[in-house]
Parts: structure tokens; sequence; C-alpha cells
């Protein structure tokens, strides 16, 4: 399969340097917004959920709206909506987009944030919700005929949906750090969804989605999406200037109590957080440009790991993660609307001219992994 890039599509000016508490969606934003995504040639963006946020599924009907060919991922915990209604909800924004719909499930990683919408599963109970919810949607999108289901979670009898994804189905991505994570999107997933850690955790991670995926019997792998933060400038000196700006950014909004993203707070309950605020514990920087302040400044909430280099550095950066496996790459700034148009002009083309020019007789580090020529360091980096 091909690399492609997912990045979000914000609604409003509100950024993590620049927090805006309470602002609404700004249509006129959020479709400038996902025009330059889909000029840009980024191939997908993810509406993320919140308890307290915008609904992901209005938004990304209003985004496929606007858009020619970026695909909408849309966010969903299952305890928010029943199976039988989001099989139609996805599969009629599926037909409206003419086919670029994708699902990205959250089982919940936050008891608290979970119980806001009166979840109260313990988290292994919710892994075996999702993996029964994955099922149930499967079966929706392909029977053709009515079908009964009475499991641990559900319980429906003769539904059968008229309404059908334009390509059959529908992917869907699970994330995760956790053993539930890694059993249930190996065994289920179409994508499976990393935090950016270092090459040789990255590439641990990989292993064992893939032997999920073949003790559940089945003859495919999820693809793996791996997501970043690129702090990134036309040279070393100015990037690195850039993301330390950004970081006593960060860490300001922290000390007055900004923005969702800037607040501090006890140890992380998910796996992928408790993971990143490890690594951080290490040391700043790994592999080429992998920086991690940015992690600890917001105690690990979500997505935080930087690259941080010049547009060179960071293409390259991200091409080691293709070289294990990594083909589908989210990467998302803190100045949300210039970061994005940043990197669809100066890394995305840096990155696709690189592996275009691996048909030309360059063979892949991937390749070369396969083949035992090539072994991992210590820090995750080729060693040949």
């Amino acid at each position: 399969m091909p690399t492609e890039f997912i990045s979000l599509a914000f609604p409003n000016a509100s950024t993590e340097l620049n927090p805006i508490p309470g602002a609404p969606i700004d249509p006129d934003y959020l479709t400038r917004y996902a025009r330059n995504l889909d000029d840009y040639d980024y191939n997908y963006t993810l509406q993320p959920y919140d308890s307290g946020g915008f609904d992901p599924f209005t938004t990304a009907s209003f985004i496929a709206a606007a858009t020619k060919k970026l695909k909408v991922i849309v966010a969903l915990r299952p305890n928010t909506l029943y199976p039988t209604v989001a099989a139609k909800a996805l599969a009629t924004l599926d037909q409206l987009s003419n086919g670029r719909a994708v699902v990205h499930f959250i089982a919940g990683g936050n008891d608290n944030e979970q119980a806001r919408e009166g979840d109260f599963l313990l988290k292994n109970q919710r892994y075996s919700r999702l993996e029964e919810y994955i099922q149930i949607l499967k079966k929706a999108w392909t029977s053709t005929e009515p079908f009964d289901w009475s499991g641990e979670h559900y319980y429906f009898k003769d539904f059968q949906s008229r309404v059908r994804p334009v390509n059959g189905t529908i992917p869907i991505s699970v994330g995760g750090s956790s053993d539930e994570a890694y059993r249930v999107g190996g065994a289920l997933a179409d994508i499976f969804g990393l935090w950016g850690e270092p090459l040789k955790e990255t590439k641990e991670q990989i292993d064992r989605v893939y032997a999920e995926a073949e003790k559940s019997g089945r003859q495919d792998r999820p693809r793996i999406w791996v997501t970043f933060r690129p702090i990134t400038a036309e040279t070393e000196e100015l990037a690195w200037a850039k993301a330390h700006r950004t970081l006593e950014a960060l860490k300001a909004n922290v000390f007055a109590g900004k923005g969702k993203m800037g607040q501090t707070g006890p140890k992380p309950q998910n796996a992928g957080s408790q993971r990143l605020l490890e690594i951080a514990s290490r040391g700043e920087v790994h592999d080429r440009a992998l920086w991690y302040p940015t992690v600890t400044a917001t105690n690990a909430r979500g997505a935080s790991t930087a690259l941080v280099g010049s547009w060179e550095t960071v293409a390259q950066s991200i091409v080691d993660y293709v070289d294990l496996g990594c083909d589908l790459i989210s990467i998302r700034g803190y100045d949300n609307l210039n970061d994005m148009i940043e990197y669809g002009r100066h890394v995305l083309p840096r990155v696709r001219e690189e592996l275009s020019s691996r048909g030309n007789g360059k063979v892949s580090r991937q390749a070369k992994f396969a083949e035992g020529h090539v072994g991992l360091n210590e820090s995750g980096i080729s060693t040949t």
C-alpha cells in the first residue's frame, strides 16, 4: 500500500498555544482548513471525540461536502451509539462522500471521561464490547438477510440495514498500547493506530499487532498508523528555536490552567500515555528527531510527541517509520492551520519524493529488514 497522510481539520482558530475557551464552530474556517488539506494532498482527516466536544459525524459530513478527495475519519466511542445505528450512520456518510468514510474506535482510556456519558464498564469490558461492536458493524454492512444478535453487550432481533457502504465495507481503525488493544485491533481492524514512540518501541508494538493478527487466523495484517506533532522550519536552528517557543507556551498555558491539552494531573490511566511518560523519563531526544518535552508538558494527554528539525530532517524521520511498516502517517502541529500548510508545502513532497525514488533501483530499509541484512541498534536506528 502507498504511504498516506492523516491530519485533523480544526473547527475554529483555537490552538493549544493560543486557546480560545468556548470557541464555537467557524464554518468558514473549517471549510478553509479542509480544502487546504485536500489541496495539499493529505489523504485523511480525523474528527476526534470528546465527551464535551463537537459531534464528529456532523463535522465529518461538512468536511466531506467541502472537499473532493479527502477521506474523513470519524472517532467513535462504542458507549455513545448503538452499533446498528452506527452502521447506518457510517454507511450514510460513506454514500454522501462517495466512499470516503473511515471509523476510528476509542474503547475508552479514562474512567472519568467515560463516566461523563454514563459508561461505567471496566477497561477489559470496554474492549470486549468493542470487539462485539466491530463484529456487528461488519455483519450489518455485508448481510443480505435480517439477523439476530445475542452477545455479552448487545442483544437484538431481525435487524437488516438497507444502507450499504459504497465499496462494500468501511475501513475500521483501532488504536492503543495495551494487550486488549493489540488483541482486538490485531484480529479485527483494517488500521491500527499508535502514538509516536522511538523506532525500537514502535517496531515492538507493530510486531505485537501482527502476532495477534496471525493468532486470530486472518490472512492479512492491519495497516499501521503512527502520529506525530512535528515542529519544523527551513533550518535546524530555526526549528529548534520554534520548538522551545512552543514548549514555553505549552508550559505557560499549564500554569494558567488554559486549554484541554494544557492540563497536568494524576498519572494517566491509559497504557499509551503511560508509555510516553516512561520514555520521556529516559531523555528528551530519541532517534533522529523525536522530542519528548511536549509529552511531559501536557502530561501525555493524547498524541504529544514532536519531531523537531528542518523540513528535510522531519521528512527523513517520517521515512524511518515508513521503513518499519508505518504507511499511515498522522501529523499535526501546534499552530494548527499554518503548520498543516507548511507540512503540505515542504514535508509531504519530500517524503513522497524519497519513497518514489526507490522505484528507480533504491531498496528500502524495510526490504533489507525482511532479507535479514539490516538490524536495529539500541536506539532503533538502522545499523547499516
